[in-house]
């Protein structure tokens, strides 16, 4: 393999201003902003910054919610998301030098509330700033899904008032680490659809992507039970997450639970027809900036669309080694751009510079070279036809400038068409590409010389030897693959390797 290849495909990010206005339209954000506001010098909190239960009622009406244990439940979710984000700023009234000495008294104290800094930000700042702020938020939703449900919270306080966490059985890590495989595997399968996401993908999917080993045939019984209990954490999880506009998604049916719940117990992954039914996810656009963003915090090299725009030839031919076709054309059109259309000359002259060398990763350079000189326009002539001699490049171009139908295009020697076949197949080796289009390429270029492998070995490019045995093996000709692993011998044998 020449280049390292990314973690992640490149994924194609709306712009900042957009994902900015999604980010401010998030129900729970949006929830949070008016929240807010509505708050005042007479505003109610508790000793650690939550909203005291009667005011929740009156917060609930501030957000058109009915004033009930629901209308509560989301008023103090925002409540908590406008503090974790610095909307608000609260006072925690043991912080205060005139708070009770006796840890009772302080313990029934209220704190103060204050507009904080973010809310500025919201309204006067960046889209940059509007989207940092909304990444603090998700953060602190994400700790919210992957924290413990409490069945019984008094079961759990010890004689001294703290918390017994090990009677939990909760491993924090574990958790987000689960949750963060699931997302990461919707990231994937969300840039499997050419970062459309339109499709939405199934929970039973995703839970039996993280449980299912990839080598088991039919799942076991406790195999499909730990994906159904993974389901409905899941389902609890992304019931949480939607809200701050990460996904959209379909809970489980509540009636389908009441099924099953009726039913004989055999555990059993959903029919097609009923799939829908289970629960159905997919990212936003909001989503996938969001999680790439996170990956990226985490070290995991998550690409995007755009990100070569301003680095150098080599970088970008680099860079797009391995991106899917229609990644690789969308950047080159970025980084051509950015150039302008009056640096056309300079701008060819650097990609095939750039696409020089002999290294394992040289060919696919120059195969990504030909293809991004192919939309730099009639402009790049000069540049192309001033490495016309040049051994390395002299094929390419004047592939580059027959396929323009240009003039006095010189005949290539024949030594520079055997370099240019080995180089091809050379590029798309490394570029696994489609097993049948490679051996179409390869059974093209071997018959369009006659005794092709009686010349290519002598062929004097670092990758003569591996390209003739790929050719033995891919060619459906039994004479000619044979021909071709002899050729590679001789190869072997004329350089040592």
């Amino acid at each position: 393999m020449s280049a390292e290849r990314p973690t992640l495909p490149p994924v194609r990010l709306h712009s900042e201003a957009e994902l900015a206005r999604a980010a401010l339209a998030a129900p729970l954000l949006a929830r949070a902003v008016r929240l807010a506001r509505w708050a005042g010098p007479g505003t109610r909190v508790g000793a650690g910054g939550e909203l005291v239960e009667a005011q929740l009622p009156a917060a609930a009406e501030h957000l058109g919610l009915s004033p009930d244990e629901d209308g509560a439940a989301y008023a103090s979710e925002a409540w908590r998301l406008a503090v974790d984000t610095g909307l608000l700023d609260v006072t925690d009234p043991e912080d205060d030098d005139e708070a009770a000495e006796d840890a009772e008294e302080a313990a029934e104290a209220e704190g103060t509330v204050t507009v904080g800094e973010g809310l500025a930000v919201l309204t006067g700042g960046s889209p940059q700033d509007i989207l940092a702020l909304w990444l603090d938020g998700l953060e602190a939703v994400h700790a919210d899904a992957t924290a413990p449900v409490f069945d019984d919270f008094a079961d759990l306080v010890q004689e001294d008032g703290s918390i017994d966490f090990d009677a939990l059985d909760w491993d924090p890590e574990a958790e987000a680490e689960f949750l963060d495989g699931v997302l990461g595997n919707l990231y994937l399968l969300t840039l499997a659809e050419n970062g459309a996401g339109d499709t939405p993908v199934p929970l039973p999917a995703l839970a039996a992507s993280m449980i299912v080993p990839d080598d088991m045939g039919e799942p076991t019984d406790d195999i499909l039970e730990q994906v159904s209990e993974a389901m409905m954490r899941l389902d609890d999880q992304f019931r949480l997450l939607e809200p701050i506009g990460i996904v959209e998604y379909r809970p489980v049916d509540e009636a389908l639970l009441v099924e099953e719940g009726e039913g004989d117990g055999s555990a059993g992954l959903p029919d097609d027809d009923d799939v829908t039914r289970y629960g159905m996810v997919k990212l936003t656009p909001l989503g996938l900036y969001g999680l790439r963003s996170r990956m990226l915090e985490a070290g995991v090299d998550a690409p995007a669309v755009g990100d070569l725009a301003d680095k150098g030839a080599d970088a970008l031919l680099d860079g797009i080694a391995h991106y899917p076709e229609a990644a690789a054309r969308s950047e080159v059109e970025l980084w051509l751009a950015r150039r302008g259309t009056g640096d056309a000359v300079a701008a060819a002259a650097d990609l095939l510079a750039a696409a020089r060398g002999t290294d394992e990763g040289a060919p696919l350079r120059r195969l990504h070279c030909q293809q991004a000189l192919a939309l730099a326009g009639p402009e790049a002539e000069p540049a192309v036809r001033a490495v016309l001699d040049d051994p390395e490049l002299g094929g390419l171009a004047r592939v580059w400038l027959a396929e323009r139908g240009a003039a006095d295009v010189p005949v290539p020697p024949e030594a520079m068409v055997f370099w240019l076949a080995i180089d091809t197949i050379a590029a798309q080796l490394d570029a696994d590409g489609d097993l049948d289009e490679l051996q179409g390429l390869v059974e093209g270029l071997a018959g369009q010389h006659s005794g092709f492998f009686d010349g290519a070995w002598r062929v004097d490019h670092p990758a003569t030897a591996d390209v003739l045995e790929a050719m033995g093996r891919l060619h459906s000709d039994k004479k000619s693959a044979k021909d071709a692993r002899k050729a590679a011998f001789k190869a072997r044998s004329r350089t040592g390797a």
